[in-house]
């Protein structure tokens, strides 16, 4: 219980150190409060509200389709709350809605799929736990799409420009790799044969993680769009793709994978090949 109130404590300092900032030179609502801390609250309250009948089930099911959809609800509340609407507003909103429709999705279908997430297994038998783990994604949420959420809210409306088709064009990219990069898996582990094996084809050859190097970049993306329309404290959301990289490179993404993976196939002759030619996350950077 101690460690999940530091937890919850924690995650209330950032989160309203986030809103200041963001909303900072941002448009506000009548009672003064930005629409951009407006959002985060939202995203939050959204994950509290889930977290209760899906705490009384002991299920994780709804866990990653209620993330996907808050983003598309803060970009909804964002768009109903303010004016006017610029290109970049109605672009950075389409980018993160698209990419959460089609991750959302994904990842629903694969947990009804399995029939659970072995990542909630214990935590979802403890409510400070199960509770921490729906507010960190409303953290995650909150921290992905605030660059564009601070452009899409900003007084400040500059014209799209080179920096912002050169932005658009590395989402793109990083969007089709991720689609990819995950279809190619999804078929691999379709096929019978390779039940008890790990994939070495396709962009899984040039890149041990090529899913989450195509998720770093497309939020890359959406922060080079949201850069012209920032100013002031605003600035502070660009730590959008930062925190996307730290979650995927250090906490919850390749660590876990690399471990279990290592677990698995460990001291296979073919495994160890696999690392030692292949790049982590970047081809040609971090075998082994």
């Amino acid at each position: 219980m101690k460690r999940a109130i530091i937890a919850i404590s924690i995650i209330a300092a950032l989160a309203t150190g986030l809103s200041l900032a963001g909303g900072s030179n941002g448009q506000q609502l009548a009672s003064g409060l930005s629409v951009f801390a407006l959002c985060i609250i939202v995203a939050f309250a959204i994950q509290v509200i889930v977290f209760i009948p899906s705490y009384i089930a002991r299920t994780e099911k709804f866990f990653d389709l209620t993330g996907s959809a808050t983003f598309l609800t803060v970009m909804i509340v964002a768009y109903l709350t303010t004016n006017p609407y610029s290109l970049r507003d109605w672009l950075l909103g389409a980018m993160v809605s698209i990419w959460a429709l089609r991750l959302g999705s994904f990842l629903f279908e694969r947990v009804m799929r399995a029939g659970h997430d072995k990542r909630f297994a214990e935590i979802k038998q403890s409510f400070p736990r199960f509770l921490v783990a729906w507010l960190l994604q409303g953290a995650w949420v909150s921290f992905s799409s605030a660059a564009a959420l601070a452009a899409i809210t900003a007084t400040n409306t500059p014209e799209l420009g080179a920096i912002g088709i050169i932005g658009v064009l590395v989402w793109l990219f990083g969007f089709v790799f991720e689609i990819v990069a995950d279809a190619q898996k999804s078929r691999f582990r379709a096929r019978a044969e390779n039940k008890s094996k790990f994939i070495t084809s396709g962009l899984w050859s040039l890149s041990r993680h090529p899913n989450y190097l195509g998720e770093i970049l497309l939020w890359i993306g959406v922060a080079i769009v949201a850069l012209p329309a920032l100013s002031g404290w605003q600035y502070v959301t660009l730590i959008s793709p930062v925190f996307i990289t730290l979650l995927l490179t250090r906490i919850s993404g390749i660590p876990m994978l690399e471990n279990a993976a290592d677990e698995k196939w460990g001291g296979q002759p073919d495994y160890e090949a696999y690392k030692a030619n292949t790049g982590v996350l970047i081809p040609g950077i971090g075998k082994g």
